[in-house]
């Protein structure tokens, strides 16, 4: 240890209590943390690349400092999705340090991380006050039967107003419009529920019918006057 001039000759002072570092909740119990291992937590987060081009939304499930689970999702940017599934192999088995000061190969990925070693460290997770956490494997609970990410996709133009194109419910393949032209409802095709259906055997028009549903008022009973294909018409 290398002391400046003024230092040495400082005379030393004794130190006075030390109550060490705040407790801070951890998968349901106040824990004092002072190494890696002492952290633990599943929680989320969203990163943004400096263009602000895509975004990152990343899911980690850390059990005594080292990252047992992750969930990367990514939307904006087509080169993400290589950069995350190279994510999804360099974040697992290393700890929230190790991986706080390791590329993640894109920018919107890396600052995920960063936002959520923020969470983890200072005991902001979800699982704070779950007795024992949750168990590997509750990031995919976020994704639903089909293992799909929920995404909204819309657009909309002043000259022809909005297209509904992607729902939470899946991919929406009819929009219903009411007397006034005005959007009263929607179909949407489960594509992940669909896709199981076809890998088992199911013929595929058998299984787009079963995983297409309706929302809202759809019939001519509710007032809805006629539907058009959002991406055709």
């Amino acid at each position: 240890m290398i002391y400046s001039h003024e230092v040495q000759h400082m005379c030393p002072v004794a130190k006075g209590c030390n109550h060490g570092p705040a407790p801070i909740p951890e998968e349901g119990k106040w824990v004092q943390a002072r190494e890696v291992k002492d952290i633990s937590g599943l929680t989320h987060g969203v990163g943004w690349c400096a263009p602000q081009q895509g975004a990152c939304k990343l899911t980690l499930n850390v059990k005594d400092g080292v990252i047992e689970e992750a969930l990367v999702e990514t939307i904006g940017c087509s080169g993400m999705t290589h950069s995350a599934a190279m994510a999804s192999e360099i974040l697992v088995g290393k700890t929230i340090l190790e991986a706080l000061n390791t590329d993640l190969v894109c920018d919107a990925i890396n600052t995920a991380m960063r936002e959520l070693f923020l969470q983890i460290a200072y005991g902001r997770t979800q699982s704070a006050f779950s007795e024992g956490g949750l168990p590997i494997g509750a990031g995919l609970e976020d994704l639903g039967k089909g293992l799909r990410s929920q995404i909204g996709t819309m657009y909309s133009t002043r000259a022809k107003g909005t297209r509904y194109l992607e729902m939470a419910e899946g991919y929406v393949s009819k929009i219903f419009l009411d007397a006034n032209n005005e959007i009263c409802g929607y179909e949407f095709v489960r594509l992940g529920p669909m896709m199981e259906q076809i890998k088992k055997g199911v013929d595929a028009n058998q299984a787009l019918a079963k995983a297409t549903g309706k929302y809202g008022r759809t019939t001519e009973e509710d007032g809805a006057v006629k539907s058009i294909d959002p991406r055709a018409e």
